[in-house]
């Protein structure tokens, strides 16, 4: 037999195929594409911002690591999942809160969100966004409240001099929630120049979720890496729009679609919250469903609930469904089942 077909003959033990990618390589790229939107929010908001996520990040990787290392399991704070954690736990709360709350909101996310479920892979939701809704039961004035206006003075700087710590202006989805349409305009302006203000992050919101450019950026190089499909991030973003263009007017299908998505935190849940690998379905239609079904709550919540955002617990709502989504939305079989117990 001649050599070449010998070589073809061989048969390993799998994997088979190698691929370069790993748990580390996805999560400190994933950083990376958090590392733009929080350069601006400290152009934005000030240098108390760039403190905050980094009291969070080091929060949540010392939590990593003290509660392996009290599990008894391998401590992994190398892998960087426990820094995006920090990073998002930053980017969904106000600017103006105390450096306590990030601390309080790691040891929620990593610990009890995390590690007493089993660690890394085993978490029914995604951790940051449990941090935020504990932050948001036991610190509800700060965490609705504590709000500054982009650009106060050119505001990375104005911060080395005087420590910025007044309550001074509120979300654009509070004002329109609160106060109506006209209030709206009269607060930030026409609608036809928000569309482009708030798509750059010029606006008052959290930390990491003004700027829409960004963010897409940064999803959509995600995207291209294949670390994430279309499928979460259309759906949810398409249903919110349609949502709030039937029933977020003052009659049917008057609502504003674009700014709805403009104004909150929907690119961030949708294009780095909704994807956590863990807590979303791994089926395509069940990602799909998955996604109408976080578009919805969204605009549940934002039209009748007691908050103006919505897509936090919206997520959080839809984290215990997917691995049921993934159970009813099974890939057909093309090999006919076994039998006689084989």
């Amino acid at each position: 037999m001649p050599a070449s077909t010998q070589r073809l003959l061989k048969v390993s033990v799998s994997p088979h195929v190698r691929s370069r990618e790993s748990v580390e390589r996805i999560m400190w790229t994933v950083v990376a594409c958090l590392v733009p939107p929080l350069i601006l929010s400290v152009f934005i908001f000030g240098i108390q911002t760039l403190i905050i996520t980094a009291v969070s990040v080091i929060s949540c990787v010392t939590v990593e690591a003290l509660s392996q290392k009290a599990l008894g399991r391998r401590i992994t704070i190398h892998d960087g999942s426990a820094v995006i954690t920090g990073i998002l736990i930053a980017f969904v709360i106000p600017p103006g809160v105390s450096y306590l709350m990030p601390v309080l909101g790691a040891v929620m996310a990593i610990y009890i969100g995390k590690h007493l479920l089993g660690g890394i892979g085993f978490n029914i939701f995604n951790p940051a966004l449990l941090a935020r809704a504990f932050l948001l039961a036991t610190f509800p004035v700060a965490m609705t409240s504590a709000w500054l206006p982009p650009l106060k003075d050119m505001a990375i700087f104005s911060y080395l001099a005087t420590p910025i710590d007044a309550v001074v202006t509120a979300t654009p989805l509070a004002v329109l929630k609160t106060q109506g349409l006209a209030a709206f305009t009269e607060h930030f302006g026409a609608i036809p120049n928000l569309y482009t203000t708030f798509f750059l992050g010029w606006r008052p919101g959290c930390i990491g979720e003004t700027s829409g450019l960004l963010i897409v950026l940064g999803g959509l190089y995600l995207l291209y890496r294949g670390y994430i499909t279309w499928h979460i991030p259309v759906s949810v973003l398409t249903t919110i729009a349609l949502g709030t263009w039937c029933f977020g007017g003052e009659t049917l299908f008057s609502g504003d679609p674009l700014l709805a998505i403009l104004s909150g935190g929907a690119l961030l849940g949708a294009f780095f919250m909704a994807n956590d690998y863990v807590t979303c379905p791994v089926n395509r239609t069940a990602q799909l469903v998955y996604g109408v079904g976080i578009g919805l709550f969204t605009v549940l919540i934002r039209l009748k609930g007691g908050y103006p955002e919505g897509i936090c617990y919206a997520i959080l709502l839809m984290n215990p469904v997917s691995s049921v989504l993934d159970s009813w939305f099974k890939p057909k079989r093309f090999a006919p089942p076994l039998g006689g117990g084989q």
